[in-house]
């Protein structure tokens, strides 16, 4: 589980605003991606900004960075010439899902987290659900089951996220297989949600399939469809 040491950082760092070197927007770095440089000139996501020397900030969205790829904008950033390497916002969505992944292990680890439909179930009974995840390859019948339970007892659908398959998540959980899970804790499932707004900014969040109602609570998500031991990072960030 992160220290409060960890957790204080965290919260400073989304607090902060970045300009991003694409748009030129200036926003929080919680919708940004830090960039450092590598001593190769290869530009490297950095996206828990905690990589020393200078760093640079992009949108979280693949429109953003294929801009800044392709107009010069981290070599502006940078201040020097640059490598950008081929597959770069493929592999930002790759770091930012892992990322993901791993703070559900951590929630496991706090004990903040049900799993399963038995246990998913018993959580929205006690009261509303902070965050409902659901993978993206289980069946129709047990998610809307969950979905209609929740709004039956509270009125609402829950927040929602339906981005990463059944065998991903229980790799993150220590299960073979999850198919439905539940953030008990909502400390944890305002830090994961702000990880999944970066993510939806490269892939879609809730599949386009799944009903309105799974979309019915605004995520402030947007992105992912327009688009279709290290020191912390230093005051010499763009």
């Amino acid at each position: 589980m992160n220290s409060p040491t960890s957790s204080a950082h965290e919260g400073e760092r989304r607090g902060r605003e970045r300009r991003c070197v694409a748009t030129g927007e200036t926003l929080p770095e919680a919708a940004l991606i830090r960039f450092a440089l590598a001593p190769d000139g290869v530009v490297t996501p950095d996206v828990a900004a905690k990589l020393p020397g200078r760093g640079v900030w992009v949108r979280a969205d693949r429109a953003s960075l294929e801009t800044a790829s392709r107009r010069g904008g981290f070599a502006r950033g940078f201040k020097e010439p640059v490598k950008v390497p081929d597959g770069l916002a493929g592999l930002v969505e790759t770091l930012l899902a892992r990322r993901c992944l791993d703070q559900l292990g951590l929630a496991r680890r706090a004990g903040a987290i049900a799993m399963g439909a038995t246990q998913v179930d018993a959580a929205i009974r006690a009261k509303p659900a902070f965050l409902l995840i659901e993978a993206a390859d289980g069946a129709e019948e047990g998610r809307e089951k969950l979905m209609s339970l929740h709004i039956g007892l509270w009125g609402r659908p829950p927040a929602a996220v339906g981005c990463f398959n059944s065998t991903d998540l229980g790799v993150a959980l220590g299960r073979e297989r999850v198919i439905h899970a539940c953030l008990l804790q909502e400390r944890l499932a305002v830090g994961w949600a702000a990880e999944i707004r970066r993510l939806a900014g490269f892939r879609t969040i809730v599949p386009d399939s799944w009903p309105d109602s799974w979309r019915s609570v605004s995520w402030k998500l947007g992105g992912a469809d327009a688009g279709n031991s290290q020191a912390a990072a230093g005051d010499d960030d763009v």
